[in-house]
Order: C-alpha cells, then structure tokens, then sequence
C-alpha cells in the first residue's frame, strides 16, 4: 500500500504529469455535465419504463458513457467515431496508400488520416442519431415529434457526439492514456453507485448462490483481462559490437523486445460490439413498421441479437478477427525488422533483413492467435452465462467490467512508464 502512495505522490510531484492527470479528471467532468443535459421536449417517466425493459439500449448506454440513460445532448457518446475509426482500419488494410500514410509519413499522416476519421463521424452520427431519435419517438418518449423538431434534435445530438469525440482527442494528446477509451470508462464508473444502490435495495438472501456466481464469475473476468494483458512473448536481440578509432569499443549488449500476446487491449471488444451494435438499432427503428417487407427485417434482425448462442458466436468471431486485424495495421514486423538492422541488431540465430522479418511475423501470429482466442473467451464469457442464467444484467455487467478493467490496466501501466521517465 506504501508503494501505490508513493506512486500517488510522485504524480502530484511532477508537474507535467500532475497537468496531464488533473487535464483528464477535468475532462472527465466536463464529460459528466454534457451527459445530464437533456435534448428538449422527452418524457422522462416513459423513458426510464423503457430503458429497464431493453437490453439492447443498455448495451449502446456504455458506448455513450451513460448519456442514453435521459436522452443527453450526448447520447450517441463515441460510437460514431468508433465506427469510423473501424471503416478507416479496414480501408487502411486495403489501400498501400492509406497504410503508408498511417504507418510511414509520421505525425502529417496521421493528422490526416485522423482528419478523414472525423469527417466521416458526421453522416454516421446523422445516421445513428435518426435511428434512434425514431425509435424513440415511436415509443412516445419524444413528445414533439415535428419535422423542425427532429431538425433540432440531431443537429444538437450530432454536436454532442463531435464534441465528445474533440474531447476523447484532447484527452489523448494532452492527458494520459486513450481518450475514447476513458470516456466509455467515466461512464460505466459514472453509473456505479447507482448499481450498488439499486443491489443493497433489493438484496435477497434466497438469492446468495446467485450472488456468489456473479463475483466468481466477476473475478474470472478480471484475472482473464490481467493475463492476457500482461502476458509477453520476449524475442531476445543482441547488438553488434563496433570498434571505435580510439580502440574503445561500443555495443555487444544483449536485451529482448517484449511481445505482448494482446497487442490491440481492448479495442477490440469494442469495435466488436459497435459493428454488433447496428442489427440490433435497425431491428428496433423497424419495428412496427407498416410495410411487410421492412417488418421481416426487424423480426430477422431481433431474432439474431435474442438468440444469445448465436450472437455470442458472431460476437466470438468478431472479437478474434478484430485482434488480428488492429495488431496488423499497429504493428508491422517490417518496419521493426528494418530498424534492428539500421541499429545494428540482430536475432540471435536468424539472418537480418528477410528472415529476421518472417521470423518475428511468425512469432507475432503465434501469440496474436493465443491473445485473440483468449480475449474472445472472455468477451463471450458472460453472454454465455445470461444464456444459462436468463438474467440480463450478466451480459451488460460483464461487458462493463471487461471494458473498466482492460483501460485501468493499460492506464496504469502508462503512468508507471511515464514516471519511470521522469525518474531517469
């Protein structure tokens, strides 16, 4: 406990990473006020009825960081900007020019790429936001439901989501760890007392064995997370010795480049149930629709995210795929092969160059392969269990905690490398 203190203390110590975490606790709450403005004209009563009888919403209310829960400005959180960061993976691995831009032209191409991100955000918050806001006019929660009305809503819920995602930018760049991430992660934190409110109230004796499965069930979650996080895969490297002109020589050390078996954490899983997430909006807005064919839509679309064996495969599927694909575009063995040789290191065993490229892409396929099936098992892990159970609240709980602890994990291990910088 001294340790964590001492830890606590250096951060405030410094004033650089004293700004940088005071910067996100401020977006945090900055965050937490957007998301208590309502749009105008709902009907407070019929929605919350609502949100208790839909799984579905509850899912998308992590993705706005708990601003679906009253309809907020910024309901709609990062979940576009999501979705266009997974459109932008995907053309990346599809267009040389594109993954040159990303991986080669440094921070210009970045910026760039990150540019066409944002601008495709909008139409798919347009989207988005018009599926939803229907939806919920449909329920009669939107009591206004006239066209300059509806003008009004998206426009103001395709603002929020922007200025969430210039937020989660921000967070990124001026604060500690990634942005978009964080601001899932405030929400679900956001919502804990509520839930540790709502269980104290109705907590039943009857229901102990229930309750002692869902922390088992809890814990197995957290230790998966930890280990797939924290499992590495060194690949040992050794630099050549070089003879200075004064006879002093420099090099010949031997050190490892640790391969982390999830390179991509958990983003992953959350592109996975943004691209899940789309059946299941359709389904809904096309409900009670007038026309049959659109109606057929809907009870396909509803029957694939109720059928939890189903979804759970998909879900499974997308989760593995995901992996593969975000290590590929973030990591390449390429590039890393070229900057041993340039540097004057070598793999102990293999030729520089091509073989020392396929070597460290076999390695890679290897523990990526382990990484992807493992975070899969534990992605699915509760969907499974409500199927078992037929209690609803394992599914959201479930992905909540899969998501809180994969960021608390990666943003303590970014702090601890920012303080081990300072303390060199």
């Amino acid at each position: 406990m001294e340790k964590v203190w001492g830890k606590i203390k250096m951060i405030f110590q410094d004033k650089t990473l004293r700004t940088r975490v005071l910067f996100v606790l401020g977006a945090f709450l900055l965050f937490r006020v957007l998301s208590a403005l309502p749009i105008p004209g709902i009907d407070t009563v019929k929605l919350q009825s609502y949100l208790m009888n839909n799984q579905f919403l509850g899912v998308l209310n992590i993705f706005s960081g708990g601003g679906l829960s009253n309809l907020s400005i910024v309901m709609l959180g990062v979940g576009p900007y999501i979705t266009s960061s997974i459109i932008m993976q995907l053309l990346t691995m599809m267009s040389p020019r594109l993954k040159a831009m990303y991986q080669e032209d440094g921070e210009i191409g970045r910026k760039k790429f990150n540019q066409i991100s944002r601008l495709i955000t909008v139409p798919l918050a347009i989207v988005q936001g018009l599926g939803l806001l229907f939806l919920f006019s449909k329920q009669g929660i939107i009591v206004d439901t006239s066209i300059f009305s509806m003008i009004v809503n998206i426009s103001i819920v395709v603002a929020g989501s922007m200025l969430i995602m210039w937020i989660g930018e921000l967070v990124s760049e001026f604060g500690i760890g990634n942005g978009v991430s964080l601001i899932i992660f405030a929400g679900i934190v956001a919502a804990l007392p509520q839930s540790v409110s709502q269980f104290i109230f109705s907590f039943d004796t009857t229901m102990m064995p229930l309750y002692i499965l869902f922390l088992a069930i809890g814990l197995l979650i957290v230790a998966g997370v930890v280990v797939v996080t924290e499992a590495e895969r060194p690949i040992p490297v050794t630099y050549a010795k070089q003879i200075r002109g004064d006879g002093a020589s420099t090099g010949g050390t031997e050190t490892y480049i640790p391969l982390r078996v999830n390179q991509a954490g958990v983003i992953p899983i959350i592109f996975a149930l943004s691209i899940l997430m789309f059946p299941q909006l359709i389904g809904n807005a096309l409900q009670g629709m007038s026309s049959g064919t659109l109606q057929s839509i809907s009870r396909g679309m509803l029957w694939f995210v109720n059928n939890t064996w189903l979804y759970s495969f998909v879900y499974f599927i997308f989760v593995f795929l995901f992996t593969y694909f975000y290590t590929s575009v973030t990591f390449d063995p390429e590039q890393l092969s070229s900057n041993l040789q340039k540097n004057g290191a070598f793999i102990p065993g293999i030729r520089p160059g091509l073989s020392t490229r396929l070597y460290i892409s076999k390695i890679l396929t290897r523990t990526t392969t382990i990484g992807a099936l493992f975070l899969g098992v534990i992605a699915v892990l509760p969907l499974v269990i409500k199927a078992i159970t037929n209690i609803q609240a394992f599914a959201i709980g479930g992905t909540a905690l899969l998501i809180v602890v994969s960021v608390v994990i990666d943003l303590i291990k970014k702090v601890e490398a920012q303080l081990s910088m300072r303390e060199y």
